[in-house]
């Protein structure tokens, strides 16, 4: 083979991966114009800025100069974390989101950011009175009339708890955590925690050191786990799906029946969090053929029949009529106006755009080179999406996959361009925050 034929070799695939970025932007670009071109013709796709749900409105903060800072020191010293020894990068990954999460969200109004979508009070978010406190009268006759009556309560409650199964608010009913500041510091540290999550979803996929590392560090910075984590309970079922997916794609069958329990007690908090079995399932399929991968399906359903039976038989708990409530309560909501047509390619438009375009280039490539962990993540949000489960909003309720698309890319970034990625995520970052009302 000549020098220049095997230069054209190893091109190859690298000008195929950019042809297939530069797809993926021209398509998202492509039907952005779309959405705004419709809605401004006095047709209404459901939200401000379709495919997007955040809305034009800049504003500033003296807390903007915290957030340069954090951002900036991240994308410095991020790349010397993947050299320290393993317990000092998980706790210094952990504390490096965790102040840049909460200087990020001080950064467009103040620190009461940080609790204001849960504050029904003059101060707080016109979202709040949605959200999960104004849902907890309905346990003020006890836990066991809460869930017994669950799934007649659903039409009548806040719509994020008439969305999900009981276990959130009624894990914050036993917890006293019924203030705003209380609420929010659960979703604060519950989106710091994705980042270590992450790394251990990688070494659970079979990578190795530095680049599971590489993908906490990728959570750590990723635009959709700041702007839409620390500020929304969809934080906390990031972590569980992420703890979950990480235990359940381990080779270990201990691990894994540990992930089948995680698995069980995230999906009574969203039923949404079932997409980390199905994405642990088609990991395993792919890489230890379909035999184990049933085995590891039927393990993740056992937990989740044994947890729902027992609350029924014990508290009266109704699953399946909760599932029918929330569902007649979706398609009576905007879901109901918004068409079937556009929010089928518009939801993971929008998530992809938001999670971060870094994570989400990766993910692509790594998916076009049969990482397992990228195909099943596409597997996951095709079916989500040709299915309509969520019609816009999906850059937060979607977020549970940002740590799925975090330990893809990961694979695909070199060392060298690390601190690069570091830095695009960290502008994307800073300029959605500055300049939209991203309501979460």
């Amino acid at each position: 083979m000549s020098t220049a034929t095997a230069t054209r070799v190893r091109r190859r695939p690298r000008l195929t991966d950019r042809r297939l970025l530069l797809g993926a932007l021209a398509l998202a670009a492509g039907w952005t114009m779309v959405g705004l071109l419709v809605e401004r013709s006095g047709r209404v796709l459901g939200t401000a800025t379709p495919p997007f749900v955040m809305g034009w409105l800049p504003r500033i903060d003296v807390w903007v100069i915290v957030a340069v800072a954090a951002l900036g020191a991240l994308v410095a010293l991020g790349p010397l974390l993947l050299r320290l020894p393993r317990n000092t990068y998980i706790l210094t990954v952990i504390v490096a989101a965790l102040t840049t999460a909460l200087a990020v969200n001080a950064a467009r109004t103040g620190s009461h950011a940080w609790d204001a979508i849960f504050d029904t009070g003059p101060r707080g978010s016109f979202e709040a009175k949605n959200e999960y406190l104004p849902g907890l009268p309905a346990l003020s006759y006890g836990s066991r009339f809460f869930l017994d009556r669950f799934a007649e309560l659903v039409p009548a409650a806040p719509v994020n708890v008439a969305g999900h199964p009981p276990g959130l608010l009624l894990f914050a009913h036993l917890t006293t955590l019924t203030t705003p500041a209380r609420f929010a510091a659960l979703c604060i540290g519950a989106a710091a925690a994705c980042a270590p999550l992450t790394y251990a979803l990688g070494r659970g996929l079979g990578q190795d050191e530095r680049i599971a590392r590489t993908a906490g560090l990728l959570a750590a910075a990723a635009p959709g786990l700041l702007l839409f984590g620390a500020t929304s309970a969809d934080a906390v079922y990031a972590a569980l799906g992420t703890a979950a997916a990480a235990l359940l794609v381990r080779p270990s069958w201990g691990a894994r029946g540990a992930g089948a329990v995680v698995l069980a007690i995230a999906a009574f908090c969203s039923w949404a969090l079932l997409a980390a079995g199905a994405f642990a399932v088609l990991v395993t399929w792919q890489r230890d053929g379909w035999r184990s991968a049933v085995w590891l399906a039927v393990a993740c359903a056992l937990p989740f029949l044994v947890l729902n039976a027992w609350l029924a038989a014990a508290y009266g708990y109704d699953p399946i009529g909760t599932l029918h409530a929330t569902e007649a309560v979706y398609r009576r909501s905007l879901a109901d106006i918004r068409p079937y047509w556009f929010w089928a390619l518009g939801s993971p438009i929008a998530w992809m755009a938001c999670a971060g375009l870094p994570l989400s280039g990766g993910w692509l490539v790594a998916a076009r080179r049969r990482d397992p962990g990228a195909v099943a993540l596409a597997v996951v949000i095709a079916i989500a999406s040709l299915l309509a489960f969520t019609k816009a909003e999906t850059e937060r309720i979607w977020l549970p996959f940002v740590p799925l698309a975090c330990a893809a890319a990961a694979t695909v970034i070199p060392p060298r361009r690390l601190r690069l990625a570091l830095l695009a995520l960290a502008v994307q970052t800073l300029l959605t925050q500055l300049l939209f009302e991203t309501v979460w």
